[in-house]
Protein backbone atom coordinates (compact mmCIF):
# COMPACT_ATOMS: atom_id res chain seq x y z
CA UNK A 1 0.00 0.00 0.00
CA UNK A 2 1.34 3.73 -0.81
CA UNK A 3 1.89 6.03 2.05
CA UNK A 4 2.96 9.32 2.20
CA UNK A 5 6.25 10.08 3.88
CA UNK A 6 6.68 12.65 6.47
CA UNK A 7 5.38 16.16 6.05
CA UNK A 8 7.96 18.55 5.35
CA UNK A 9 8.74 21.85 4.57
CA UNK A 10 10.13 24.14 2.20
CA UNK A 11 10.66 27.90 2.13
CA UNK A 12 10.35 30.16 -0.35
CA UNK A 13 12.57 33.57 -1.35
CA UNK A 14 10.26 35.48 0.52
CA UNK A 15 10.97 33.13 4.01
CA UNK A 16 7.24 31.66 4.04
CA UNK A 17 7.09 27.80 5.40
CA UNK A 18 4.97 25.50 3.11
CA UNK A 19 4.46 22.16 4.09
CA UNK A 20 5.04 19.50 1.48
CA UNK A 21 4.68 15.28 1.49
CA UNK A 22 5.59 13.07 -0.91
CA UNK A 23 4.29 9.75 -1.83
CA UNK A 24 4.57 6.75 -4.68
CA UNK A 25 8.40 6.34 -6.64
CA UNK A 26 6.62 6.39 -9.71
CA UNK A 27 8.86 7.22 -13.36
CA UNK A 28 6.81 10.79 -13.45
CA UNK A 29 7.10 13.84 -11.01
CA UNK A 30 3.38 14.81 -10.19
CA UNK A 31 2.51 18.39 -8.89
CA UNK A 32 -0.93 17.99 -7.67
CA UNK A 33 -2.89 21.58 -6.89
CA UNK A 34 -5.45 21.23 -4.60
CA UNK A 35 -8.80 22.70 -5.47
CA UNK A 36 -9.05 25.35 -2.66
CA UNK A 37 -7.43 24.71 0.87
CA UNK A 38 -5.78 21.59 2.25
CA UNK A 39 -4.42 20.06 5.25
CA UNK A 40 -2.00 17.14 3.94
CA UNK A 41 -1.90 14.83 6.93
CA UNK A 42 -5.95 15.30 7.84
CA UNK A 43 -6.42 14.39 3.62
CA UNK A 44 -5.90 10.79 4.33
CA UNK A 45 -8.39 10.58 6.59
CA UNK A 46 -11.06 11.05 3.93
CA UNK A 47 -11.72 8.45 2.17
CA UNK A 48 -12.67 9.47 -0.92
CA UNK A 49 -9.07 11.71 -1.15
CA UNK A 50 -7.06 9.09 0.36
CA UNK A 51 -8.05 7.00 -2.76
CA UNK A 52 -7.42 9.54 -5.33
CA UNK A 53 -4.21 10.19 -3.98
CA UNK A 54 -2.82 6.40 -3.63
CA UNK A 55 -4.05 6.33 -7.67
CA UNK A 56 -2.36 8.69 -8.71
CA UNK A 57 0.74 7.32 -6.32
CA UNK A 58 0.78 4.13 -8.08
CA UNK A 59 2.07 5.46 -11.35
CA UNK A 60 3.74 8.98 -10.47
CA UNK A 61 6.23 10.04 -7.55
CA UNK A 62 2.85 12.48 -6.13
CA UNK A 63 4.32 15.76 -4.70
CA UNK A 64 1.82 17.54 -2.50
CA UNK A 65 1.77 20.97 -0.64
CA UNK A 66 -0.21 23.15 1.66
CA UNK A 67 -0.80 26.32 -0.33
CA UNK A 68 0.22 29.54 2.34
CA UNK A 69 -2.99 29.80 4.56
CA UNK A 70 -4.09 26.48 4.73
CA UNK A 71 -3.40 23.21 6.37
CA UNK A 72 0.27 23.33 7.46
CA UNK A 73 1.88 25.97 6.00
CA UNK A 74 2.19 29.87 7.64
CA UNK A 75 -0.88 31.32 7.54
CA UNK A 76 -2.75 34.62 5.89
CA UNK A 77 -4.00 37.67 8.02
CA UNK A 78 -6.96 38.82 6.80
CA UNK A 79 -5.00 41.97 5.67
CA UNK A 80 -2.87 39.83 2.88
CA UNK A 81 -4.00 39.63 -0.48
CA UNK A 82 -1.78 37.14 -2.09
CA UNK A 83 -1.34 37.19 -5.74
CA UNK A 84 -0.82 34.40 -8.60
CA UNK A 85 2.82 35.65 -8.50
CA UNK A 86 3.78 35.03 -4.85
CA UNK A 87 1.31 31.77 -5.13
CA UNK A 88 3.68 29.97 -7.73
CA UNK A 89 6.34 30.69 -5.94
CA UNK A 90 5.30 28.15 -3.48
CA UNK A 91 5.27 25.36 -5.98
CA UNK A 92 8.88 26.43 -7.15
CA UNK A 93 9.91 26.11 -3.70
CA UNK A 94 8.16 22.82 -3.05
CA UNK A 95 9.99 21.13 -6.52
CA UNK A 96 13.49 22.80 -5.35
CA UNK A 97 13.00 21.12 -2.11
CA UNK A 98 12.13 17.43 -3.33
CA UNK A 99 14.91 17.73 -6.31
CA UNK A 100 11.93 17.88 -9.05
CA UNK A 101 13.31 19.64 -12.48
CA UNK A 102 10.00 18.94 -14.49
CA UNK A 103 7.11 17.62 -12.83
CA UNK A 104 3.65 17.27 -14.78
CA UNK A 105 1.22 19.57 -12.96
CA UNK A 106 -2.03 18.44 -12.45
CA UNK A 107 -4.91 20.73 -10.81
CA UNK A 108 -8.43 20.89 -10.15
CA UNK A 109 -11.22 23.79 -9.95
CA UNK A 110 -9.16 26.67 -8.44
CA UNK A 111 -6.42 25.09 -8.51
CA UNK A 112 -5.89 25.55 -12.43
CA UNK A 113 -5.54 29.13 -12.06
CA UNK A 114 -1.77 28.36 -9.80
CA UNK A 115 -1.26 25.65 -12.26
CA UNK A 116 -1.67 27.53 -15.65
CA UNK A 117 0.67 30.81 -13.97
CA UNK A 118 3.19 28.40 -13.32
CA UNK A 119 3.22 26.56 -16.42
CA UNK A 120 3.26 29.73 -18.35
CA UNK A 121 5.74 31.74 -16.10
CA UNK A 122 8.00 28.43 -15.72
CA UNK A 123 7.96 26.67 -18.63
CA UNK A 124 11.19 24.83 -17.98
CA UNK A 125 9.61 23.26 -14.65
CA UNK A 126 6.59 21.65 -16.62
CA UNK A 127 6.34 18.76 -18.34
CA UNK A 128 2.53 18.54 -18.87
CA UNK A 129 -0.46 20.07 -17.48
CA UNK A 130 -3.83 18.60 -16.83
CA UNK A 131 -6.86 21.03 -15.89
CA UNK A 132 -9.71 19.20 -14.33
CA UNK A 133 -12.71 21.13 -14.76
CA UNK A 134 -10.65 24.24 -14.52
CA UNK A 135 -11.31 28.23 -15.30
CA UNK A 136 -9.58 31.02 -17.09
CA UNK A 137 -11.82 33.43 -15.60
CA UNK A 138 -14.72 32.94 -13.48
CA UNK A 139 -16.30 36.51 -13.56
CA UNK A 140 -18.33 37.61 -16.82
CA UNK A 141 -17.25 39.73 -19.35
CA UNK A 142 -19.01 41.02 -22.69
CA UNK A 143 -16.11 38.53 -24.29
CA UNK A 144 -16.80 36.00 -21.60
CA UNK A 145 -20.51 35.60 -21.39
CA UNK A 146 -20.87 32.18 -19.30
CA UNK A 147 -18.84 33.58 -16.20
CA UNK A 148 -21.10 34.53 -13.33
CA UNK A 149 -22.06 37.98 -12.45
CA UNK A 150 -20.11 39.88 -10.37
CA UNK A 151 -22.44 41.07 -7.77
CA UNK A 152 -22.47 37.16 -7.21
CA UNK A 153 -19.41 36.79 -7.18
CA UNK A 154 -18.98 40.00 -4.86
CA UNK A 155 -21.53 38.31 -2.34
CA UNK A 156 -19.63 34.86 -2.24
CA UNK A 157 -16.53 36.61 -1.34
CA UNK A 158 -18.12 38.91 1.73
CA UNK A 159 -19.58 35.03 2.89
CA UNK A 160 -16.12 33.33 2.51
CA UNK A 161 -14.88 33.59 6.09
CA UNK A 162 -18.13 32.52 7.67
CA UNK A 163 -18.46 29.80 5.53
CA UNK A 164 -15.44 28.14 6.64
CA UNK A 165 -16.50 24.19 8.54
CA UNK A 166 -20.46 25.06 8.01
CA UNK A 167 -23.27 24.49 6.15
CA UNK A 168 -22.50 22.38 2.79
CA UNK A 169 -18.93 24.27 1.76
CA UNK A 170 -19.82 24.62 -2.09
CA UNK A 171 -20.55 20.89 -2.35
CA UNK A 172 -24.12 21.64 -3.91
CA UNK A 173 -22.32 23.48 -7.00
CA UNK A 174 -19.00 21.54 -6.72
CA UNK A 175 -19.93 18.04 -6.29
CA UNK A 176 -23.77 17.50 -6.32
CA UNK A 177 -24.09 14.01 -6.48
CA UNK A 178 -21.81 13.64 -4.15
CA UNK A 179 -24.17 15.98 -1.72
CA UNK A 180 -27.39 14.14 -2.92
CA UNK A 181 -26.09 10.24 -2.52
CA UNK A 182 -23.36 10.38 -0.06
CA UNK A 183 -24.06 11.97 2.96
CA UNK A 184 -21.26 10.09 4.53
CA UNK A 185 -18.61 12.23 2.45
CA UNK A 186 -20.11 15.77 2.82
CA UNK A 187 -20.04 15.65 6.45
CA UNK A 188 -16.05 14.28 6.42
CA UNK A 189 -15.70 17.29 3.39
CA UNK A 190 -17.17 19.93 6.24
CA UNK A 191 -14.67 18.75 8.68
CA UNK A 192 -11.82 18.28 6.44
CA UNK A 193 -12.73 22.07 5.26
CA UNK A 194 -12.95 23.75 8.83
CA UNK A 195 -9.12 22.39 9.36
CA UNK A 196 -8.01 22.64 5.95
CA UNK A 197 -7.97 26.78 6.52
CA UNK A 198 -8.90 29.51 8.86
CA UNK A 199 -11.91 32.59 7.92
CA UNK A 200 -9.44 34.88 7.84
CA UNK A 201 -7.09 32.41 5.28
CA UNK A 202 -10.33 31.66 3.45
CA UNK A 203 -11.60 35.46 3.27
CA UNK A 204 -8.10 36.44 2.14
CA UNK A 205 -7.93 34.05 -0.75
CA UNK A 206 -11.27 33.95 -1.94
CA UNK A 207 -11.12 37.08 -3.92
CA UNK A 208 -8.16 36.73 -5.96
CA UNK A 209 -9.38 32.89 -6.76
CA UNK A 210 -12.66 34.35 -7.57
CA UNK A 211 -11.55 37.48 -9.82
CA UNK A 212 -8.41 36.44 -11.15
CA UNK A 213 -8.52 36.39 -14.73
CA UNK A 214 -5.12 34.27 -16.39
CA UNK A 215 -6.69 34.45 -20.11
CA UNK A 216 -3.21 36.61 -20.85
CA UNK A 217 -0.60 33.69 -20.45
CA UNK A 218 -2.94 30.85 -21.73
CA UNK A 219 -0.98 31.08 -25.20
CA UNK A 220 2.67 31.46 -23.14
CA UNK A 221 1.84 27.70 -22.57
CA UNK A 222 4.19 25.48 -23.85
CA UNK A 223 3.63 22.06 -22.38
CA UNK A 224 1.44 19.38 -23.38
CA UNK A 225 -1.96 19.80 -22.08
CA UNK A 226 -5.32 18.15 -20.72
CA UNK A 227 -8.38 19.66 -20.33
CA UNK A 228 -11.30 17.56 -18.62
CA UNK A 229 -14.72 18.76 -17.65
CA UNK A 230 -17.45 16.95 -16.65
CA UNK A 231 -20.21 16.48 -18.96
CA UNK A 232 -23.04 18.46 -16.57
CA UNK A 233 -20.60 20.15 -14.24
CA UNK A 234 -22.97 22.78 -13.20
CA UNK A 235 -20.61 24.60 -11.37
CA UNK A 236 -17.73 25.32 -14.09
CA UNK A 237 -19.51 24.22 -17.00
CA UNK A 238 -18.16 22.91 -20.64
CA UNK A 239 -17.94 26.50 -21.76
CA UNK A 240 -14.69 26.81 -19.29
CA UNK A 241 -12.97 24.11 -20.64
CA UNK A 242 -13.52 24.89 -24.33
CA UNK A 243 -12.10 28.06 -23.90
CA UNK A 244 -9.07 26.58 -22.45
CA UNK A 245 -8.74 24.13 -24.80
CA UNK A 246 -9.13 26.68 -27.72
CA UNK A 247 -6.40 29.01 -26.10
CA UNK A 248 -3.52 27.03 -25.30
CA UNK A 249 -1.72 25.68 -27.77
CA UNK A 250 -2.68 21.74 -29.32
CA UNK A 251 -4.18 21.25 -25.45
CA UNK A 252 -6.73 17.84 -25.48
CA UNK A 253 -10.24 18.30 -24.31
CA UNK A 254 -12.18 15.16 -23.08
CA UNK A 255 -15.54 15.21 -22.02
CA UNK A 256 -16.37 12.72 -19.05
CA UNK A 257 -19.82 11.82 -17.81
CA UNK A 258 -21.03 13.04 -14.30
CA UNK A 259 -21.76 16.11 -12.61
CA UNK A 260 -19.42 16.44 -10.08
CA UNK A 261 -16.64 19.20 -10.16
CA UNK A 262 -14.24 18.01 -7.18
CA UNK A 263 -12.02 15.09 -8.97
CA UNK A 264 -12.15 13.03 -5.61
CA UNK A 265 -15.95 12.58 -6.40
CA UNK A 266 -18.44 10.61 -9.24
CA UNK A 267 -16.30 8.17 -11.55
CA UNK A 268 -12.81 9.22 -10.10
CA UNK A 269 -11.21 6.05 -11.75
CA UNK A 270 -12.19 7.27 -15.22
CA UNK A 271 -10.52 10.55 -14.65
CA UNK A 272 -7.17 8.97 -13.08
CA UNK A 273 -7.49 6.59 -15.74
CA UNK A 274 -7.11 10.01 -18.57
CA UNK A 275 -4.36 11.59 -16.34
CA UNK A 276 -2.17 8.30 -16.40
CA UNK A 277 -2.73 7.57 -19.90
CA UNK A 278 -1.55 11.30 -20.90
CA UNK A 279 0.92 11.36 -18.97
CA UNK A 280 2.48 7.95 -19.17
CA UNK A 281 1.22 6.47 -22.73
CA UNK A 282 -0.88 3.54 -20.58
CA UNK A 283 -3.90 3.30 -17.96
CA UNK A 284 -4.17 0.14 -15.74
CA UNK A 285 -7.40 -0.63 -13.73
CA UNK A 286 -7.39 -0.12 -10.17
CA UNK A 287 -6.69 -3.21 -8.09
CA UNK A 288 -9.67 -3.96 -5.55
CA UNK A 289 -10.65 -7.23 -3.74
CA UNK A 290 -14.00 -8.59 -3.27
CA UNK A 291 -15.07 -9.74 -0.16
CA UNK A 292 -18.16 -11.02 1.36
CA UNK A 293 -18.82 -9.06 4.79
CA UNK A 294 -21.20 -7.62 7.08
CA UNK A 295 -20.95 -3.57 7.31
CA UNK A 296 -22.07 -1.45 9.86
CA UNK A 297 -23.31 2.33 10.04
CA UNK A 298 -23.78 4.71 13.22
CA UNK A 299 -24.83 8.05 12.71
CA UNK A 300 -26.15 10.35 16.13
CA UNK A 301 -29.90 11.79 15.98
CA UNK A 302 -29.95 15.64 15.83
CA UNK A 303 -26.17 16.21 16.39
CA UNK A 304 -26.95 19.49 15.13
CA UNK A 305 -29.62 20.39 18.29
CA UNK A 306 -26.99 19.11 20.35
CA UNK A 307 -24.11 21.17 18.80
CA UNK A 308 -26.79 24.56 19.27
CA UNK A 309 -27.50 23.22 22.88
CA UNK A 310 -24.17 22.33 24.58
CA UNK A 311 -21.86 24.80 22.80
CA UNK A 312 -18.97 23.90 20.24
CA UNK A 313 -16.48 22.87 23.34
CA UNK A 314 -19.09 20.67 25.14
CA UNK A 315 -19.99 19.22 22.27
CA UNK A 316 -16.64 18.55 20.87
CA UNK A 317 -15.82 16.74 24.37
CA UNK A 318 -19.84 14.80 23.93
CA UNK A 319 -18.10 13.37 20.77
CA UNK A 320 -15.06 12.46 21.60
CA UNK A 321 -16.47 10.17 24.41
CA UNK A 322 -18.59 9.11 21.83
CA UNK A 323 -16.25 8.00 19.58
CA UNK A 324 -13.87 6.37 22.38
CA UNK A 325 -17.17 4.32 23.49
CA UNK A 326 -17.81 2.92 19.93
CA UNK A 327 -14.23 2.02 19.58
CA UNK A 328 -14.42 -0.10 22.58
CA UNK A 329 -17.61 -1.89 21.20
CA UNK A 330 -15.75 -2.28 17.64
CA UNK A 331 -12.47 -3.67 19.54
CA UNK A 332 -14.70 -6.32 21.83
CA UNK A 333 -16.19 -7.45 18.76
CA UNK A 334 -14.03 -7.71 16.70
CA UNK A 335 -15.44 -5.01 14.32
CA UNK A 336 -12.82 -3.22 11.71
CA UNK A 337 -13.46 0.69 11.98
CA UNK A 338 -13.08 1.87 8.11
CA UNK A 339 -13.85 5.55 8.94
CA UNK A 340 -15.53 8.26 10.72
CA UNK A 341 -17.68 10.97 9.72
CA UNK A 342 -17.34 13.01 12.77
CA UNK A 343 -21.27 12.09 13.98
CA UNK A 344 -21.02 8.32 12.91
CA UNK A 345 -18.76 5.48 12.08
CA UNK A 346 -18.75 2.98 9.37
CA UNK A 347 -17.36 -0.66 10.43
CA UNK A 348 -16.91 -3.97 8.63
CA UNK A 349 -17.45 -7.44 10.58
CA UNK A 350 -16.91 -10.98 9.23
CA UNK A 351 -20.20 -12.09 10.49
CA UNK A 352 -23.68 -10.26 11.03
CA UNK A 353 -24.02 -11.82 14.47
CA UNK A 354 -21.26 -9.75 15.70
CA UNK A 355 -22.15 -6.67 14.17
CA UNK A 356 -25.56 -7.12 15.53
CA UNK A 357 -24.48 -7.76 19.21
CA UNK A 358 -21.71 -4.79 18.47
CA UNK A 359 -24.79 -2.25 17.43
CA UNK A 360 -26.61 -3.02 20.34
CA UNK A 361 -24.19 -2.83 22.88
CA UNK A 362 -22.89 0.93 21.12
CA UNK A 363 -26.68 1.91 21.06
CA UNK A 364 -26.99 1.35 25.00
CA UNK A 365 -23.39 2.84 25.45
CA UNK A 366 -23.77 6.15 24.16
CA UNK A 367 -27.13 6.25 25.93
CA UNK A 368 -25.11 6.99 28.94
CA UNK A 369 -23.76 10.36 27.38
CA UNK A 370 -27.14 11.75 26.67
CA UNK A 371 -26.83 10.31 23.09
CA UNK A 372 -29.20 8.26 20.64
CA UNK A 373 -27.87 6.67 17.41
CA UNK A 374 -29.57 5.25 14.53
CA UNK A 375 -27.72 1.80 13.00
CA UNK A 376 -27.87 0.13 10.10
CA UNK A 377 -26.16 -3.44 8.86
CA UNK A 378 -26.08 -5.02 5.82
CA UNK A 379 -24.30 -8.12 4.78
CA UNK A 380 -22.76 -8.14 1.13
CA UNK A 381 -19.79 -8.45 -1.24
CA UNK A 382 -17.75 -5.09 -0.78
CA UNK A 383 -14.41 -4.26 -2.36
CA UNK A 384 -11.61 -3.65 -0.24
CA UNK A 385 -9.46 -0.40 -1.48
CA UNK A 386 -6.45 0.04 0.35
CA UNK A 387 -7.84 1.20 3.77
CA UNK A 388 -11.26 2.27 2.67
CA UNK A 389 -14.64 0.24 1.11
CA UNK A 390 -16.72 0.83 -1.54
CA UNK A 391 -19.70 -1.48 -3.34
CA UNK A 392 -23.33 -1.48 -3.51
CA UNK A 393 -23.18 -3.42 -0.52
CA UNK A 394 -21.73 0.07 1.33
CA UNK A 395 -24.51 1.97 -0.37
CA UNK A 396 -26.76 0.04 0.93
CA UNK A 397 -25.27 -0.34 4.44
CA UNK A 398 -25.98 3.50 4.48
CA UNK A 399 -29.33 3.70 3.23
CA UNK A 400 -30.31 1.21 6.04
CA UNK A 401 -29.02 3.05 8.61
CA UNK A 402 -30.68 6.57 7.17
CA UNK A 403 -33.98 4.62 7.86
CA UNK A 404 -33.24 3.67 10.88
CA UNK A 405 -35.55 5.37 14.36
CA UNK A 406 -33.68 7.07 17.40
CA UNK A 407 -31.84 4.13 19.33
CA UNK A 408 -32.99 1.72 16.89
CA UNK A 409 -31.21 -0.68 14.66
CA UNK A 410 -32.22 -1.51 11.18
CA UNK A 411 -30.93 -4.82 9.24
CA UNK A 412 -31.93 -5.65 5.55
CA UNK A 413 -33.42 -8.45 4.41
CA UNK A 414 -30.06 -9.88 3.77
CA UNK A 415 -29.18 -10.34 7.26
CA UNK A 416 -32.04 -12.77 9.53
CA UNK A 417 -31.73 -15.24 6.78
CA UNK A 418 -27.85 -15.90 7.89
CA UNK A 419 -28.34 -15.70 11.64
CA UNK A 420 -31.35 -18.56 12.13
CA UNK A 421 -30.32 -19.97 15.56
CA UNK A 422 -28.52 -17.00 16.94
CA UNK A 423 -31.51 -16.09 19.25
CA UNK A 424 -31.09 -12.50 17.68
CA UNK A 425 -34.84 -11.82 17.57
CA UNK A 426 -36.81 -9.22 14.48
CA UNK A 427 -39.48 -6.80 13.94
CA UNK A 428 -40.55 -6.86 10.25
CA UNK A 429 -40.74 -2.95 9.27
CA UNK A 430 -41.69 -3.88 6.05
CA UNK A 431 -40.72 -3.07 2.56
CA UNK A 432 -38.51 0.36 1.74
CA UNK A 433 -37.47 1.99 -1.30
CA UNK A 434 -33.37 3.23 -0.58
CA UNK A 435 -32.76 5.96 -2.61
CA UNK A 436 -30.06 5.32 -5.39
CA UNK A 437 -30.97 1.57 -4.87
CA UNK A 438 -32.60 -0.80 -7.30
CA UNK A 439 -35.62 -2.26 -6.12
CA UNK A 440 -37.58 -2.21 -2.31
CA UNK A 441 -35.88 -4.03 0.53
CA UNK A 442 -37.21 -5.24 3.29
CA UNK A 443 -35.90 -4.05 6.44
CA UNK A 444 -36.20 -5.75 9.99
CA UNK A 445 -35.65 -3.95 13.53
CA UNK A 446 -33.79 -6.10 15.71
CA UNK A 447 -36.16 -6.69 18.98
CA UNK A 448 -35.07 -6.16 22.60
Amino acid sequence: MIEPRETQFAKTVDGVNIAYEVSGTGPVDLLLVAPGGSHLELSWEVPALARVFRRLSSFSRLIRYDIRGSGLSDPLSLSEQPSLEESVKEMVAVLDAVGSERAAVVANNVGGLYAIFFAASYPNRVSALVLDGCYARLARAPDYPWGYPSELLEEAVARAAQRVGVGDQGLMYQAPHAMRDHPEFAAQWQRYTRWAGSPASTRARAEMVVFADVRPVLASIQAATLVLYRSDDPWIQKAHAVYLAEHIPDAKLVELPGEDNLMFVGDTDAVVAEIEEFLTGARHAPETDRVLATVLFTDIVSSTDHAAELGDQKWRDRLDAHDRAVRRQLERFRGHEVNTSGDGFLATFDGPGRAIECACAIRDAVKGLGIETRVGVHTGEIELRGQDVAGLAVHIGARVAAAAGPSEVLVSGAVPPLVVGSGIEFEDRGEHKLKGVPGTWRLYAVAG
